[in-house]
């Protein structure tokens, strides 16, 4: 059996694992490794001192309405130096940076226990930045792990399966682990991509 908790919120960005910022930066459709590990570790603080190994979250699936392009003002992290020696000053430029970000993002947690899924129903989450948050409904659903493979009307989305196999793309590097490439492949459960939210 599978213990589910359900998080939304109104919005949610998930950084390309390359980290790459161009003028424009659209979130990825999937969850990385160290980004579901991040999850559970907010979740389980317990979990911090332990290895990079994902050991709580067994499975999960995200879902979004759509991508809106927003702006954001960003100013690099030195300082330009500008006139002469007795007149001199320092400046940060600004520029602005174009982030598709995900409106309505639903993501389903799944659990081995029930006391694993209720503890982690009383707290949100974050995505990737603090500013987008996620709540839970505080009901646990409790299914089959075949259900929630198949069951593509409740658990439509985007899952990463961790595992390397001849459908896997590079998903980054494992700094817990001399940087070590990281694969996975995208599982595609029913119309990923929804119009419409109950």
């Amino acid at each position: 059996m599978l213990y589910i908790v359900k998080y939304s919120g109104p919005f949610g960005f998930i950084k390309p694992w390359t980290a790459v910022r161009d003028s424009e930066t659209y979130s990825q459709q999937f969850l990385t490794p160290s980004i579901i590990a991040g999850i559970e570790r907010k979740l389980f603080p317990k979990t911090l001192s332990s290895d990079f190994n994902i050991c709580k979250i067994k499975r999960h699936r995200l879902t979004y309405q759509q991508i809106a392009q927003q702006q954001e003002q960003t100013q690099p992290r030195g300082w330009n130096a500008k006139g002469t020696v007795q007149n001199r000053s320092y400046e940060r430029p600004y520029a602005i940076l174009i982030r598709g970000v995900m409106v309505n993002p639903v993501l389903y947690l799944a659990f081995e226990n029930r006391e694993d899924a209720e503890h982690a129903a009383t707290q949100h989450i974050c995505l990737a930045r603090n500013e987008d948050i996620l709540y839970p409904d505080q009901e646990v659903l409790e299914v089959t792990e075949k259900e929630f493979e198949n069951n593509d009307e409740l658990f439509y989305g985007f899952e990463l399966m961790l595992e390397k196999n001849e459908k896997s793309f590079m998903v980054g590097y494992n700094r817990m682990n001399n940087n070590q490439p990281m694969y996975g492949w995208l599982k595609i459960v029913g119309n990923p991509v929804k119009n419409e939210f109950k």
